[in-house]
């Protein structure tokens, strides 16, 4: 099986404005089951919305903006990038953290293409490998991560491809010490992290009342007029994330009576 060190830019405006921000750079390194460099795979990609770099993404990537004029739009690369990678046959996706991937499913229905290649797709986030690893909370920048495996950093700015490669010599370095029980598929979320911190709050809030949470009561006096309900799909997502975090307290609560 091949590994696949992917990062991508991306462009836009994520709070200053309603237009999707997109993919504009994908960099890509394979390498093979002995950890071994075989190929890699770069590409910029003209966007739809944001046609123009804005000062911070130039900045940070060193994107000319003359290149991004002249790069092939979402739907050729993307194309191109999936031929790529069928021809590792068996292969894991090596990500730093959940954005990448993410990124790219958005794009490819935001060009209504298909998406089953992504969706099937596994893949392993090193950045929460790393992060199991030197047993830290905080997350960690590809840099920080780098200078504390005390690996030199001789990338010149934040473009795909070296990052793809810095990333993989992360996981080269501690490849022995991860958990690949823990590999992943993309699953789609419709509540945010702010909505089920809201959840995981009120059943702390009720649960300090000696009552018994219950869905309703979340519903009734915590969500409403504070979170839109209207997509069934969200409803039932913080429906089981609620059920979920009342199983950990039940367990928690067990442990401490075992203690008592």
């Amino acid at each position: 099986m091949d590994y696949i060190i992917l990062d991508i830019e991306f462009n836009g405006r994520k709070f200053a404005s309603d237009l999707p921000m997109e993919v504009i750079e994908i960099g890509a390194v394979r390498l093979n089951e002995s950890l071994q460099f075989v190929d890699e795979f770069s590409s910029l990609i003209k966007p739809v919305y944001f046609s123009k770099l804005n000062g911070f993404i130039k900045k940070k990537t060193g994107i000319p903006q003359e290149s991004i004029d002249i790069a092939e739009g979402f739907p050729k690369v993307i194309a191109e990038f999936i031929t790529w990678l069928k021809a590792s046959g068996e292969y894991l996706l090596i990500t730093w953290g959940g954005e990448d991937l993410k990124r790219i499913i958005f794009d490819t229905r935001m060009h209504k293409l298909d998406d089953s290649v992504w969706m099937a797709a596994h893949y392993f986030d090193l950045l929460k490998g790393f992060i199991r690893f030197r047993n830290v909370t905080n997350d960690v920048s590809v840099e920080a991560a780098l200078a504390d495996l005390g690996i030199e950093d001789d990338s010149s700015a934040h473009r795909a491809l070296e990052d793809a490669r810095m990333t993989g010599e992360i996981f080269k370095a501690i490849f022995g010490h991860l958990d690949f029980e823990r590999i992943q598929q993309f699953k789609d979320v419709y509540s945010n992290a702010k909505e089920r911190k809201m959840v995981k709050n009120a059943i702390r809030t009720i649960s300090a009342q000696k009552v018994v949470p219950q869905w309703q009561m979340l519903l009734d006096h915590f969500l409403a007029q504070k979170v839109s309900l209207d997509d069934p799909r969200k409803l039932a997502e913080l429906e089981s994330y609620f059920e979920s975090e009342m199983r950990k307290e039940q367990r928690t609560a067990a442990k401490r009576t075992a203690i008592e």
